[in-house]
């Protein structure tokens, strides 16, 4: 499959990125060779295997959260900002 100029214009105008001549013929270039690999890639027979979420073998990397008491030296050291309250920081409001 390949993607001509007039589709990299469009993806480009759907995108709001202004590109030059030059730009639009490498990009044309390099799409078109992406798809072209995603066809050999959808030719290989996977009807017998598995899907997979991960390859390694990996299970629960998490650690536990565990809250924990820290010295006043500690926090001090974590919380290195100049406006707090209550012991808190203070920072700016986010949600309106």
């Amino acid at each position: 499959m390949s993607i001509n100029k007039s589709e990299i214009e469009h993806i480009a105008k759907l995108s709001r990125l202004e590109l030059t001549d030059k730009e639009e013929d490498t990009f044309s270039s390099q799409i078109s060779s992406i798809l072209e690999y995603m066809e050999v890639l959808n030719e290989i027979d996977v009807k017998n295997v598995s899907g997979t979420a991960f390859v390694g073998d990996l299970h629960n990397v998490w650690r536990s959260d565990n809250v924990e008491k820290w010295s006043e030296e500690e926090r001090e050291l974590a919380l290195n900002q100049s406006e707090r309250e209550d012991g808190l920081v203070k920072v700016k409001r986010v949600i309106t």
